[in-house]
């Protein structure tokens, strides 16, 4: 059987470097196929689709709300053809219902476990309107290795650099952060992967780089200590979302790879201040992802906050402006304030602002996220702010003996884009 997985086209953040990771969703699920089927995947970020290509079965996978729309569209083209069409992922969690109006079927929660009966179904022209097993997760147990092999490794480089691989060591999250829709997705409680299959899993990636994609690594220290101990051997470099913020931990972090973390800066206290600096201090690079547009955002504490990203000495920065994804609380919030001007969720990028803010006018924070990349990346662009964080990565690279050539040209390139901007009075 021929199953053509594709994952819609999204554009970058407004103002960020582009590059493309290679998914996770897509080739976790792919590991969930029954072996009969022959899968193909499509990354329209990357690649055309090719429509007219004979195909029985096609799946559509979204992670993002702003993906939706060109899922949908990508769909009609296929049922006008007669191709009976399935999505899954997290966007279609999140925009279930309105999916069903372009699906033959719509897949919701975790596949593994699931999919022989999907597929047999769909040989038996019994293909179900709705597959929901949102609230009856599959035991982690059973979660595989993803099947990486469908990619075309040779899209996922930056300027001739392997991008870091996507692994998970666990699922789920007991916090519930407020613009977060995670503890719908996948529940508050912690489900940690046993260590040895995720180590396994981490081991025979065929990249030194990896972005472990958990959704906080903070949430269970003797879980943490216990997978950063197995993680050393395997001499791997990494960025993950937040560690817990302990010596013996970031210690055991720092020598089983970590390279960076992606930090939430939510205000500018001491406490901000003195996590970074004990990050750095292990040798672990910070890039703060900020969200503008919270309640207690005003013009001067935007321009404020933005003064202290410069004071900590963030390694990069990433700015993004409050948006009310359904199934958070943000949307229920502010929907029940009918506070949201804009459903349109071609709009629902986190740069653009879908809601009217509580202490200006939605164009005033437009501006400001405008200025706050601007006032971040004015002496030093983002891509050398990277070209930084990987000088760090390759200097590590070298002490272990992991270290590969293959990132000269970015080098040769970040380098020589910095040299020209000082040439061009551009820092």
């Amino acid at each position: 059987m021929k199953f053509k997985l594709i994952y819609p086209k999204w554009p970058k953040l407004e103002g960020q470097t582009e590059f493309h990771l290679p998914p996770h969703g897509p080739v976790v699920f792919a590991a969930a196929l029954p072996k009969y089927v022959d899968v193909e995947f499509i990354d329209e970020n990357l690649e055309q689709i090719n429509f007219d290509e004979p195909v029985d079965f096609v799946g559509i996978s979204m992670m993002l709300t702003i993906q939706v729309m060109r899922g949908w569209e990508i769909a009609g083209i296929y049922r006008k053809k007669g191709v009976k069409v399935i999505f899954g992922g997290i966007a279609s969690m999140l925009h279930a219902q309105e999916t069903q109006a372009h699906a033959d079927s719509v897949f919701l929660g975790e596949a593994e476990g699931r999919m022989e009966q999907v597929f047999k179904d769909f040989q038996n022209n019994d293909l179900k309107k709705v597959y929901d097993f949102i609230d009856n997760r599959p035991p982690i147990e059973s979660v595989g290795t993803a099947r990486r092999d469908i990619l075309n490794r040779e899209l996922y480089n930056y300027k001739g650099v392997q991008m870091v691989d996507l692994v998970h060591a666990s699922r789920g999250c007991r916090f519930h952060c407020y613009p977060c829709a995670v503890a719908y997705l996948g529940g508050r409680e912690f489900r940690p992967r046993p260590i040895d299959k995720a180590v396994e899993e981490m081991a025979g990636i065929d990249n030194n780089r990896l972005f472990i994609v958990d959704n906080s690594l903070a949430q269970d220290s003797q879980w943490e200590k216990d997978l950063f101990k197995e993680m050393i051997p395997l001499k791997k470099k990494w960025c993950c979302h937040p560690i817990e913020d302990e010596h013996e931990i970031l210690d055991l972090a720092a020598q089983a790879g970590a390279w960076y973390v992606y930090q939430a800066v939510f205000d500018t206290s001491d406490y901000i201040k003195q996590r970074i600096q004990r990050y750095h201090d292990h040798g672990i690079g910070v890039e703060g992802t900020i969200l503008l547009g919270l309640d207690t955002h005003t013009e001067d504490y935007i321009k404020k906050l933005i003064d202290f990203l410069l004071e900590i000495d963030l390694d990069l920065a990433e700015f993004t402006i409050l948006t009310p994804f359904p199934h958070t609380k943000a949307f229920d919030d502010l929907e029940k304030q009918k506070r949201i001007f804009s459903y349109n969720w071609n709009d629902y990028s986190a740069d653009k602002v879908v809601y009217q803010p509580k202490h200006m006018r939605p164009e005033k924070l437009q501006e400001l996220f405008h200025y706050a990349w601007n006032a971040f990346y004015k002496d030093e662009s983002q891509e050398y702010k990277m070209f930084k964080l990987l000088r760090q990565v390759m200097e590590k690279e070298k002490q272990d003996g992991t270290y590969k050539p293959r990132v000269r040209e970015l080098v040769s390139h970040a380098f020589g884009k910095k040299t020209q901007d000082k040439r061009n009075g551009s820092h």
